[in-house]
């Protein structure tokens, strides 16, 4: 056994499917169709659109973007992989259907048997949450890595709401503060409408992890406790638009990366801004979301810093197309592609690990 495969032994990681290698033709772009919920028509009674994340794939194909060949798939999170934020005790929870109608806020799902419940609604969100996992260490290794799904902000480790089974995002962030020399801080920057309170409850107590939440403070979850593990807290009015909206993300965008010099910046990259949005209460346009997204990709680039972004809430039917032309901005800005890949290379990684090692991923114990 090697010295790291010692150090892994030691560190009690267990061995997994969501770290293996991504061949080099690949962009760190994660999806797979078996993200998208579709099951009699009840994922029609939430206001989520459950096949958003296909159509997202769908508009970068037709703009030559992405291909099959270079998409990375992603791979569902096994209860092992779950069970290193989740309790076993609220895994279990999710074995009763009226447990997930309660979270997803799809009251139907109370009537059916559990066994579909888990394959047509928790499988996908499962494999969503693999996928952030997986983009957690494209981003290391290649500077920047997108999840088309993940963002499931409101889950913590012992619970869940507001459609958000899994903690993808605090999964994401433990296993690479588990798996990744040189990885021992991390900032989460969340713009989605909704204050980010799972994430906020499993980091309460950890000083690696510094949180900035921008979000419109008189809708849910109004989690008072939660708010307590935010570090830079900005709470927007109903109807802030466009101006007010971007100046307060880049001013504190910029003041979170300087505060404090992480190794990755996990972004929350939530759509329900969107003016018209029936829960976000904002009214940030289309062109707005689009240049939110530069900022915070440029504010990482600047530094040197890997980002991984994930793509959260947002419940009109056109956030699809914004998000598309969101991330065809961010190629043309220079700011994710292969160029940029290229750019980035692996001094931007090295420069962004503690200490004097480079970045390296522990290989799992047999």
């Amino acid at each position: 056994m090697s010295q790291k495969e010692s150090k892994q032994e030691k560190k009690g990681s267990h061995r997994t499917e969501l770290y293996a290698e991504v061949p080099a033709r690949c962009l760190p772009i994660v999806y797979s169709p078996e993200y998208n919920i579709t099951f009699l028509g009840l994922e029609k009674l939430h206001p989520f659109d459950a096949g958003k994340w296909g159509k997202v794939i769908h508009f970068l194909k037709e703009e030559q973007f992405l291909s099959d060949d270079n998409i990375v798939e992603a791979r569902e999170a096994s209860e092992e992989d779950l069970l290193v934020v989740h309790t076993r005790r609220y895994l279990n929870k999710l074995k009763w259907s009226l447990v997930v109608a309660t979270i997803t806020e799809i009251p139907p799902l109370f009537f059916l048997p559990n066994f579909l419940v888990q394959r047509k609604v928790l499988r996908p969100l499962r494999t969503q949450t693999g996928g952030t996992i997986m983009a957690g260490k494209l981003a290391i290794e290649r500077g920047w890595a997108i999840n088309v799904g993940g963002g499931f902000h409101h889950c913590s480790s012992d619970k869940g709401g507001g459609f958000c089974a899994y903690a993808d995002i605090t999964l994401a962030i433990k296993f690479l503060f588990e798996r990744v020399e040189g990885v021992s801080k991390a900032t989460i920057i969340d713009l989605d409408a909704h204050q980010g309170n799972g994430h906020e409850r499993d980091f309460l107590e950890d000083r690696r992890v510094y949180i900035m939440d921008v979000y419109n403070r008189y809708i849910y979850p109004g989690d008072g406790y939660a708010k307590r593990a935010i570090k830079r807290k900005v709470e927007l009015d109903w109807g802030t638009e466009d101006q007010e909206y971007l100046q307060k993300v880049e001013l504190h965008c910029e003041g979170a990366l300087n505060e404090v010099r992480s190794n990755i910046v996990l972004y929350n990259a939530g759509t329900d801004i969107l003016d018209g949005d029936p829960l976000g209460g904002l009214a940030i346009s289309p062109q707005g979301i689009v240049k939110r997204d530069e900022i915070v990709f440029r504010a990482a680039r600047r530094r040197g810093v890997p980002i991984l972004m994930v793509t959260s809430g947002g419940y009109q039917r056109k956030t699809a197309r914004i998000i598309a032309d969101s991330i065809l901005n961010l190629q043309r800005q220079g700011l994710v592609g292969q160029g940029a890949i290229d750019e980035a290379g692996p001094s931007l990684v090295a420069a962004a690990a503690a200490g004097p090692d480079s970045v390296a991923v522990t290989p799992p114990s047999h």
